[in-house]
């Protein structure tokens, strides 16, 4: 069985396709967070003294491991940014979250 044979089979079985598209998100995740935290000039050590938290649990984040929404919104207001949480259905935007910086001033 070749590569491509193979790599088609594994795609066709129940729940492969949706796996798939679940791991390519959390890399386009961990890839824009890492993006964010270079764009500001931060290195992870700087970035997890604004948070409170270890290097390796920001490491972590921008490998989307074990991340969680409030993580996710500490990690953006660090960056002096604010996390928004839109559902797209359609046409329609549902505003999900739009929270407040926890920063006195930007960074």
């Amino acid at each position: 069985m070749s590569l491509k044979e193979w790599e088609k089979k594994v795609l066709q079985a129940p729940g492969a396709a949706e796996r798939v598209t679940e791991i390519e998100d959390e890399l386009r995740l961990a890839a824009s967070l890492t993006a964010l935290r270079e764009q500001a000039g931060l290195s992870q050590r700087e970035l997890a003294e604004r948070i409170g938290v270890s290097q390796p649990r920001i490491a972590a984040i921008e490998q989307s491991r074990n991340i969680t929404m409030d993580v996710l919104e500490q990690y953006v207001d660090a960056l002096g940014g604010q996390l928004e949480v839109t559902v797209v259905k359609g046409k329609r935007k549902i505003p999900l979250l739009h929270a407040r910086s926890r920063r006195s001033s930007p960074a």
